[in-house]
């Protein structure tokens, strides 16, 4: 009689931790449920407010339609320049060849889209990449984009600083004819800023790692020289 009821006993045991194991697990699935609703929506709204924050900006007068840079000149052959202005190679390019682009321009060969990205933040103190390019937004409106973004490039502060203060972008700008009132404004209230994003995030999307990135009619220039610049834009003109 004992016997039997310890196997009952030990039975009814059994059936008590079976039944706390299958709690045990519903309560971790549905733990794990939770969580997983939770990062999908995160994801979701994440993508959302990317998506939104990349839209969400006023293109400078004389930008292309998708707002990812700013047009010079009118030709058959596109050119794609993207640059950064605390970018030392992007400088020395403009040393190089920013002649010949110029006089590619006058010639009426090319139409020339400059893309101003903000990938060297990391290299100022002040978000400089970001700051410069937002400037040359406000140049853009003024009409002297071409004029500002060569005395950036003459006036490159050193990577690793606080770059240059707004302050000196607007003495910079004036020096190149900019209203300093209108110029001033546009570039303390960082008007342009969430262009400057859109700009980046384009870039990003189209592959664009590093800079100075050249493209002639979308194929790269892999040595930007006058010479194969010439080359590349002859070629795509045939």
């Amino acid at each position: 009689m004992s016997s039997r009821k310890g196997r009952k006993d030990a039975a009814r045991v059994v059936r008590e931790q079976m039944a706390q194991e299958r709690r045990r697990k519903r309560t971790l699935w549905i733990s794990l449920s939770a969580v997983l609703v939770l990062v999908i929506a995160g994801l979701i709204g994440w993508s959302v407010w990317s998506s939104q924050k990349s839209d969400e900006f006023t293109a400078p007068p004389g930008a292309n339609e998708a707002g990812t840079g700013v047009v010079v000149g009118s030709g058959p052959v596109t050119i794609d320049i993207y640059e950064d202005y605390l970018c030392p190679a992007c400088k020395q390019f403009e040393q190089t060849s920013g002649a010949t682009i110029e006089q590619l321009i006058a010639d009426g060969r090319v139409r020339v889209v400059y893309h101003p990205v903000a990938y060297l933040n990391r290299y100022s103190s002040t978000e400089y990449s970001t700051r410069s390019s937002a400037a040359s937004g406000c140049a853009a409106e003024g009409g002297k984009f071409t004029e500002f973004s060569k005395a950036l490039f003459e006036r490159q502060p050193p990577e690793g600083g606080a770059g240059l203060s707004n302050d000196e972008l607007i003495d910079i700008g004036v020096g190149v004819g900019l209203d300093r009132d209108a110029f001033g404004s546009c570039v303390r209230d960082g008007k342009y800023q969430p262009w400057t994003e859109h700009v980046t995030a384009e870039a990003s999307r189209a592959n664009v790692t590093g800079t100075p990135t050249i493209l002639v009619d979308g194929e790269p220039v892999r040595e930007w020289t006058p010479e194969n610049i010439t080359a590349a834009v002859e070629a795509a003109g045939r």
